[in-house]
C-alpha cells in the first residue's frame, strides 16, 4: 500500500464523501488514507477458488461470502 498525501485524518463519512471522487481505489483504515494496488490475474484466480471454497462451506450458516469492491465497516468489541 501507498500512502495518500493527505497527512490529516479523516472520519468515515469523509472519507466516503472524499472516496466517491476518486479515479483509484483507497482504503480507510483508522483514519488514515492508503492507495490499494491492482491485483494480478493469479492473485484474482487465487481470491476466485478462494471464495467459492469459502461460500460453499458456509452456505446455510448465515455469512456471506463477497469477492471485492464491497464497502465494509468494521467494528471491533472486546468481549
Amino acid at each position: 500500500m501507498i500512502a495518500v498525501p493527505k497527512p490529516e485524518k479523516m472520519t468515515p463519512q469523509e472519507y466516503f464523501d472524499w472516496e466517491e471522487k476518486q479515479p483509484i481505489k483507497y482504503e480507510y483504515i483508522n483514519g488514515r488514507i492508503f492507495a490499494m494496488t491492482g491485483g494480478t490475474i493469479p492473485h484474482n484466480e487465487i481470491a476466485l477458488n478462494l471464495a467459492t471454497a469459502l461460500k460453499i462451506h458456509l452456505q446455510g450458516k448465515g455469512c456471506k461470502v463477497l469477492m471485492a469492491d464491497a464497502k465494509l465497516g468494521v467494528i471491533v468489541s472486546l468481549l
